[in-house]
């Protein structure tokens, strides 16, 4: 691809997160549904599609999942929960529809087991412990770690991955129209969540990412999302070869361009020279004129100037995530 053929995004950057990221905030995440699973077969049906135990999926725990192609690629990034007998998961706006038509080619070997977008659920995103403290009370001791999750009378509060700095997060699954006291916390943009989700190292694919990565690409097995010892599911073998065997060579970075007028779309080659080593998985600008990013990077080139397909000027600085891509470093064969 040649720098005139790059996609790149005309959204201005001074249109987008607070720099410096807000300590509190809420945000409606319009841009994710909340699609239900229900019927006597909703557990077998979604053990066989998605890379999570389902027996893990239980009162107070909603761990992540990956749905993937027979060759292991990545289509689906979500998380699940209980509800009674029914699971929850969130989707992508843009990809719930393709995604929904393709797991119910496999829904149909399941009699009595549906799939539906929830009309009236929607996601809020928390910033800090204090939108939380409002809906939770006294039990937000009990969200200490990413995925804890507690019932309120709205729908779940769920406890999410910090960001790099420590920051607090957390998602409140709404399933009804109850009114929610939260007026005292002030309203941000969905451009500040989308920084969040980058300082927390937690990727979101689009049309422009469905089914290019293995999940371990997407460090998706350090965000608890893949189940290494349950039974088999579609895309199993390669995604087990891949982490039994080391042989992961790539995996996601997160970095920062000091300062651009034009952020680079999903899909956007990195390039060390004139050589692709990897592509841009999501990015999002500042008001002060820089932009972060999430990209899948091989190891071998992750510490060399790397700038994005089209934008010469906009070198890539590397950031913390908040956690450690273990892979990286581990070369020797595993054999748990």
């Amino acid at each position: 691809m040649t720098g005139t053929e790059t996609p790149v995004s005309a959204t201005p950057v001074y249109a987008s997160a607070e720099s410096p990221p807000p300590k509190s905030g809420r945000i409606l995440l319009t841009n994710r549904v909340l699609v239900r699973v229900s019927g006597p077969s909703t557990d077998k049906f979604l053990q066989g599609q998605l890379s999570q135990n389902l027996d893990d999926v239980k009162t107070g725990s909603s761990p992540r999942a990956a749905g993937a192609t027979p060759k292991g690629r990545a289509y689906c990034l979500t998380r699940l929960l209980r509800d009674g007998e029914d699971v929850l998961l969130d989707l992508p706006c843009e990809l719930a529809e393709p995604i929904m038509a393709h797991l119910r080619k496999f829904m149909m070997l399941f009699r009595g087991t549906t799939m539906a977008i929830q009309a009236d659920g929607r996601i809020i995103g928390l910033l800090g412990n204090d939108a939380a403290s409002c809906l939770a009370g006294e039990e937000l001791s009990s969200l200490a770690t990413a995925g804890d999750t507690i019932a309120l009378d709205c729908g779940f509060l769920i406890r999410t991955e910090n960001t790099a700095d420590g920051l607090p997060r957390f998602e409140l699954w709404q399933t009804n129209a109850s009114d929610l006291e939260l007026e005292s916390i002030p309203e941000k943009t969905l451009s500040d969540w989308q920084a969040s989700e980058i300082a927390a190292g937690v990727p979101m694919l689009s049309a422009d990412t469905s089914e290019a990565y293995v999940p371990q690409m997407l460090n998706w097995q350090h965000l608890g999302g893949v189940h290494f010892k349950k039974g088999c599911y579609t895309g199993q073998e390669i995604i087990a070869r891949m982490h039994f065997l080391g042989q992961l060579k790539k995996s996601l970075f997160r970095f920062r361009v000091a300062e651009t007028s034009s952020l680079p779309a999903p899909g956007t080659s990195i390039l060390a020279g004139d050589r692709s080593v990897g592509e841009v998985v999501n990015t999002v600008g500042f008001n002060d004129g820089s932009c972060e990013l999430l990209a899948v990077i091989r190891h071998n080139a992750a510490s060399g100037d790397l700038r994005p397909d089209g934008l010469p000027k906009a070198l890539l600085e590397p950031l913390p995530l908040p956690y450690t891509v273990t892979e990286r470093e581990d070369t020797e064969p595993k054999d748990t």
